[in-house]
């Protein structure tokens, strides 16, 4: 008999046993596309905002200067990278949702246009006034995103250009409205990405492609861009708000060790020691959860020898 909960594994199996096999076995379309009710968790941000909704177990990080396309700055970078990290640390939030706040009769909508040109210094990086030195803090930001245990997905509404392109590829998932454009800058204005930039777009789309994408620095639509395999999923600009919610309600029904373990394991590859350290990390948190690690721990603060295989 089908389970009334959504998230049962019996949600959508069929009463005959002879029914035919269907991927609507899943029952992902059941889950419901109601936008998410979000609460200001902090209000200390200036560039970007910081929401969270328990009952969905999500938070939101979403660029907040639409006036430059959601540029950002090292200010922005440091503001998402603490934003990050209550996240990462709260056990209530299962999945990030990294957006951005756009009112399309005052400005043209965009996720991420990338580094504010206006703040990037002479010195090797860019310096608003906040850093101790020119960096590149988003490269900082990059690597927290890979190593965060819990799945960021990435909501694209308009342009996601430049520093901004590589921000949502290296979130775990990209879903986009069919306004959405994507594409890099970097050679046209003496800038490039040499890292994850290049190697993990190469990865997602194949080293010609991104080759094309880097050399003649095209604009891409939402549908080429899921051809391309750069986005997951595209939606009307109207649905994009539902979907999201939808695709975010299901990754929260799952195991988040099971996705934390997963999501470690994808980037092991290609993050060579540092990712195989990731998901050796993983593994460790949870044998530390069973009861034979638990008996080498209680053992040598009882001082005496231990019996792991009375453990297993």
């Amino acid at each position: 008999m089908s389970s009334t909960d959504v998230a049962s594994m019996s949600y959508a199996r069929k009463a005959s046993k002879t029914a035919p096999p269907t991927k609507e076995r899943d029952g992902f379309e059941s889950i419901s596309r109601e936008s998410i009710v979000w609460t200001t968790e902090v209000d200390e941000f200036q560039d970007i905002t910081y929401e969270i909704s328990v009952e969905n177990k999500c938070a939101r990080i979403a660029f907040n200067r639409p006036e430059v396309l959601h540029a950002f700055r090292p200010r922005t970078i440091r503001e998402i990278q603490h934003a990050l990290e209550l996240a990462s640390e709260d056990p209530r939030i299962w999945v990030i949702m990294l957006a951005s706040n756009n009112d399309p009769s005052k400005f043209t909508p965009a996720f991420c246009s990338g580094g504010d040109q206006n703040v990037r210094s002479n010195g090797g990086g860019y310096q608003d006034g906040t850093e101790r030195q020119p960096k590149l803090r988003v490269l900082d930001l990059q690597m927290q995103m890979r190593r965060c245990p819990k799945p960021i997905v990435a909501i694209v509404d308009g342009y996601a250009i430049g520093g901004g392109h590589i921000l949502h590829m290296v979130a775990d998932i990209t879903l986009a409205s069919d306004i959405s454009v994507f594409g890099q800058t970097g050679p046209r204005m003496g800038s490039f990405d040499a890292g994850y930039g290049s190697t993990h777009m190469a990865r997602l789309i194949g080293q010609k492609r991104a080759r094309e994408v880097w050399f003649l620095c095209k604009f891409y639509d939402a549908k080429q861009a899921y051809e391309m395999g750069l986005i997951n999923a595209y939606f009307p600009k109207e649905e994009l708000e539902g979907r999201a919610a939808q695709w975010v309600r299901r990754i929260a029904m799952n195991s988040p060790t099971a996705i934390a373990c997963c999501k470690a394991a994808l980037n092991a590859d290609e993050d060579g020691g540092a990712g195989i350290m990731q998901m050796g990390g993983e593994m460790t948190r949870m044998f530390y959860m069973s009861r034979e690690s638990q008996e080498g721990r209680d053992a040598f603060l009882e001082k005496r020898a231990p019996k792991f295989r009375s453990n297993l």
